[in-house]
């Protein structure tokens, strides 16, 4: 779909197709390409910081890999309980290409399924959530442009030298007037609008350079995951405030997005003050990196046994030889050590032992032949005082 989209106070005009392009007929939407290249410029920042921040990047990549399944799932099901579209079969919630994403959804989701990886891959969390931030940060920006090739999530009526028109934003308008002057919103379907995308584009890109030449002062692990909150909620309230698409928690009448974003920046800013309060003047901690284990099954003469080996985590993965070969080692100290112990077992006996003699030739003898005489002495002289 093309629309002419103009910026009538700037005197520009573009024709913009939602499709990029086709595969085998099929088309692939600029917001799916555009979304996918922020999540490969996030995942590309992150694997670069991994080490300054203390994680392994072979972990990390396990830990991405499963924030941005439960990212997707958490940006639909989020819009789909909040959306007044009714989805009647399983399809229609998979059916990601007729839209319907939310972007804090997908942080919540991409969150929890952080929490879920760090545990399991032994990945420290704050310095994780701290990449996140930043990588969240760059997705966003880039994906918003997928909403301007689309015509949607702008906002209502300005005389603003940059408001945006298209028959995009005049026929979504037409349809929606009623309910968004029912809301308090007076449209005219007409008029320029805000290009709220732009906005939150521009938004976050300031966001991410701010945290990205922060990151190595910050005070503590989790404080960019903090700003981050922060910075995007504090933006996203006054934004959401001027789009005309915003999900509704109808019987209050409010909206979902707004109220999230408000609570996100009371409840991070709280965090950020007492985090910064225990952590002044203290060095910040980094976590180091563990070594990367694995476990190889020797056959020994006393059958299959396991055997755990490690490596550091910067060094190249041995190959199953080198692997056979560590785990000999291992067992063969382990084969020392198990000889070792009855040794010093034996020794100590012997010691006390070889002790014990000593003092009774050197201490005891030589008193009892001093103290000896002196009785012999005293007995000799009593029979003569008596005499």
């Amino acid at each position: 779909m093309t629309n002419i989209v103009e910026f009538p106070g700037l005197g520009l005009e573009f024709n913009v197709s939602s499709v990029a392009f086709t595969v085998f007929g099929v088309p692939v939407y600029w917001y799916g390409v555009l979304i996918g290249l922020g999540m490969l410029l996030a995942v590309t920042l992150a694997l670069s910081q991994a080490k300054s921040f203390g994680i392994d990047p072979n972990r990390m990549v396990d830990v991405i890999a499963i924030g941005l399944v439960t990212g997707v799932l958490g940006a639909r099901i989020y819009y789909i309980i909040f959306s007044d579209i009714e989805y009647n079969t399983l399809f229609d919630f998979f059916n990601l290409r007729g839209g319907g994403l939310a972007i804090y959804g997908g942080v919540i989701g991409a969150l929890l399924g952080c929490l879920i990886a760090c545990k399991w891959r032994k990945v420290p969390l704050l310095p994780m959530l701290d990449l996140t931030g930043m990588g969240f940060l760059i997705g966003q920006c880039l994906g918003r442009w997928g909403n301007f090739t689309n015509q949607e999530a702008f906002g209502s009526n300005t005389d603003l030298p940059w408001g945006m028109i298209s028959p995009a934003t005049t026929r979504f308008l037409e349809g929606r007037a009623a309910t968004l002057a029912a809301e308090g919103v007076n449209v005219l379907p007409g008029m320029p609008v805000h290009p709220t995308f732009l906005y939150e584009s521009l938004w976050c890109a300031v966001g991410f350079l701010l945290l990205f030449l922060y990151r190595k002062h910050r005070r503590f692990n989790g404080e960019l995951a903090l700003l981050y909150v922060m910075w995007y909620g504090l933006g996203r309230f006054f934004i959401e405030g001027l789009r005309t698409d915003s999900l509704m928690i109808t019987p209050l009448g409010l909206r979902v997005s707004q109220l999230l974003a408000a609570l996100s920046v009371l409840a991070a800013g709280t965090v950020w003050v007492i985090a910064r309060v225990k952590t002044a003047g203290k060095p910040l901690k980094v976590p180091e990196i563990p070594p990367r284990t694995a476990t190889v099954r020797l056959q020994t003469d006393g059958g299959v046994k396991k055997v755990e080996i490690s490596w550091p985590y910067d060094a190249d993965e041995p190959d199953k030889a080198q692997r056979r070969e560590m785990a000999e080692k291992v067992l063969a100290k382990q084969g020392e050590g198990e000889e070792k112990e009855p040794e010093k077992a034996e020794e100590k006996p012997a010691e006390e032992g070889e002790k014990a003699p000593a003092t009774e030739e050197k201490e005891e003898p030589g008193e009892k032949e001093e103290q000896e005489p002196e009785e012999e002495a005293e007995k000799d002289s009593e029979p003569k005082q008596e005499a």
